[in-house]
């Protein structure tokens, strides 16, 4: 009897051996939860590196882009420079224009002394009162053809001196009721050209 409760405990562990235990149950799920996980690691990595793998076709897209970059900025700033030099060019163009004849009309200021100094001299004969009429007539032209060319006369006797229409060859005490800097004497006249000073008038000014 005891040999046959023997024979049925023996069976029952034979056979219990055959199932796994719970805890091996664990076990052997954690080994293929972490293989799996080890996988899909190794398959990111993998599909990390086939990204960082350089294309060619988007490296020479960048490089051609580059150059364009660059090629624009070149046009945009030769575009400036050309709109610079016509903006110079049109200043340069209008001071020629405003201040036309310049030089012209200094080679004729001198002849416009010589007559004032003709008209100067004092005549006591008929010739010479009809010459001197025909020295008036000439100076009168003259200066009716100045001003209608915006030549203007710079004003002198009596003017507070100023260093930009004025020059001070001489220098006088102040008398009476004269100011300081005062012009009181013009030796020689002086012509703008416009708001241009063609010849400062040469002046004598009170001190």
């Amino acid at each position: 009897m005891a040999k046959k409760k023997q024979a049925a405990v023996d069976d029952t562990l034979a056979q219990n051996a055959d199932f796994p235990s719970e805890k091996d149950l664990t076990a052997d799920a954690q080994t293929s939860t972490a293989a799996t996980s080890a996988d899909a690691k190794a398959a990111t990595t993998e599909t990390a590196a086939e990204n960082q793998v350089p294309d060619p076709q988007a490296e020479q897209i960048k490089a051609l882009q580059t150059q364009v970059d660059a090629t624009e900025d070149k046009y945009l700033r030769a575009e400036a420079e050309i709109q610079n030099m016509n903006t110079r060019f049109k200043k340069e163009r209008e001071q020629l224009l405003k201040y036309e004849g310049q030089s012209l009309v200094k080679d004729i200021l001198p002849v416009i002394d010589n007559l004032e100094r003709a008209l100067a001299v004092d005549v006591n004969d008929k010739n010479g009162e009809q010459l001197k009429k025909g020295v008036q007539m000439v100076y009168d032209h003259l200066e009716r053809t100045l001003k209608e060319h915006q030549i203007v006369e710079i004003t002198g006797t009596d003017e507070t001196f100023d260093p930009t229409l004025h020059q001070a060859v001489q220098t006088v005490a102040v008398e009476g009721d004269q100011k300081p800097d005062t012009v009181v004497q013009v030796l020689q006249k002086g012509y703008k050209l416009k708001d241009r000073v063609i010849r400062p008038a040469m002046v004598v000014v009170a001190q």
